[in-house]
């Protein structure tokens, strides 16, 4: 089954559909098994990455970005961060067209790398996540410290750095 994995934390609705119906139309067509979104509304950029990638798909992304006025970038969480255990099971579903599923790419899994970043839209973001009950403070800390093995493969990672960035971020939470 192929599926498409988005993450949509403060897009326009109709924006956000017109953009998955464009963009599924002219993926579904290439076969595609796995393709996981990013969104990210304030910059109207798109974040993929294909699993596999399949034959075509580069020749798709320019006439995506002129038709939908977006930029697409290639890249997901796991890019930047271990990939959390079960992030696939916690991605939701949002709807089907034809064989291509569509789910919010894990929310867990973007907003740790989103903390990493720690740029102050980032930061924003994963507030919103919080508040939205789409994350929860305590699962931020549990799998920050579950991924911390995993970031030797991530040179531009610095471990201390990242988990102290979590907690302090977490401690800063009592308002939300």
């Amino acid at each position: 089954m192929n599926e498409l994995h988005a993450s949509t934390v403060r897009a326009d609705s109709d924006f956000r559909a017109t953009s998955f119906k464009a963009m599924i139309s002219n993926v579904e067509q290439l076969g595609i098994y796995t393709m996981l979104i990013v969104w990210q509304e304030a910059n109207r950029a798109v974040y993929i990455k294909f699993d596999p990638e399949p034959a075509g798909v580069f020749e798709v992304i320019p006439a995506l970005k002129r038709s939908l006025h977006i930029n697409v970038e290639l890249a997901a969480p796991s890019d930047f961060l271990p990939p959390l255990d079960q992030w696939r099971e916690r991605s939701r579903f949002i709807d089907k067209f034809g064989q291509l599923e569509v789910f919010h790419y894990d929310f867990l899994s973007q907003a740790l790398s989103k903390l990493e970043r720690g740029h102050a839209k980032d930061l924003l973001d994963v507030t919103e996540m919080v508040r939205r009950k789409l994350v929860t403070p305590e699962s931020l800390l549990a799998q920050s410290e579950a991924i911390r093995p995993g970031l030797i493969r991530y040179p531009g990672v610095d471990e201390d750095s990242f988990i102290r960035r979590v907690k302090e971020f977490v401690g800063g939470l009592k308002h939300v």
